[in-house]
């Protein structure tokens, strides 16, 4: 299957400093033979819909509601999000889940309502430091995706993007070796086949947590790694670019 390279913006960016970034990856995309996609923050979705149109850069958002419609003040529908040409949305980032209290009931509603709008939630699951400490890896990151998988129809699971982030490695200069994160992401395909068969193979399992150019052929490298979720990387154009190529050689 295609990688596919997805940069996470987080609360970062501005009117100028988005211009300037999508710029350069505008300049860059002639080399890119992967699928990208960009998930920037709500209020720059107007304008980077603008200045993506004719690419093959798809847009996302960062966060959707679990609601269709109604007195949420602060939430952005998926209807709104196909207002503005979005096709992903991450759910169930670390930080949502730490910061704003999500559960993984949260998740999973947040999810089926992306679904049924016809989005594709890039699902985000991952392991604190502790967590690691403890040996409970496996059973966090399972527990998470069977929140999931537990509200979904089979057809639903096969349109869905999965992102292993270990939150010990996202923006702390951490990173597990290629081989630790290929033995978390076997474990999510397991499940995944556990439950669809032999469409779960063609579930795209993302790898997230400082993934840069200088290290990213050795996780696309791997065989159930199928791209990234970019962080601080997503900010720079040629080093978004840059392991855009990479995952590019690996097609």
């Amino acid at each position: 299957m295609r990688k596919l390279i997805v940069g996470n913006w987080k609360m970062n960016g501005s009117l100028a400093v988005n211009a300037e970034l999508l710029a350069g990856i505008r300049q860059g995309l002639h080399k890119v033979q992967c699928d990208l996609g960009v998930c920037v923050p709500f209020p720059y979705l107007a304008q980077c819909q603008i200045l993506l149109e004719g690419t093959s850069v798809v847009l996302g958002a960062q966060d959707v509601s679990s609601h269709a419609v109604g007195a949420y003040t602060g939430q952005v529908s998926t209807r709104m999000l196909l207002d503005f040409g979005c096709r992903f949305a991450i759910v169930g980032h670390s930080e949502r889940r730490e910061f704003c209290g999500e559960t993984d009931e949260v998740v999973a509603d947040k999810v089926q309502r992306a679904l049924a709008g016809g989005l594709t939630p890039i699902v985000c699951v991952g392991e604190t430091l502790e967590n690691k400490e403890d040996g409970r890896t496996q059973e966090i990151v399972g527990r998470q995706i069977d929140a999931v998988l537990r509200v979904l129809e089979d057809a639903e699971i096969a349109g869905l993007v999965v992102a292993y982030e270990p939150v010990w490695a996202i923006g702390t200069g951490k990173t597990p070796t290629p081989e630790m994160a290929q033995e978390v992401h076997a474990m999510i395909r397991t499940q995944l086949v556990g439950r669809i068969g032999d469409a779960g193979k063609g579930v795209r399992i993302l790898y997230g947590g400082s993934m840069k150019p200088s290290n990213a052929a050795g996780f696309l490298d791997m065989t159930d790694i199928d791209g990234g979720l970019i962080g601080g990387a997503a900010l720079k154009a040629a080093d978004f670019l840059a392991i855009a190529s990479v995952a590019s050689a690996r097609n």
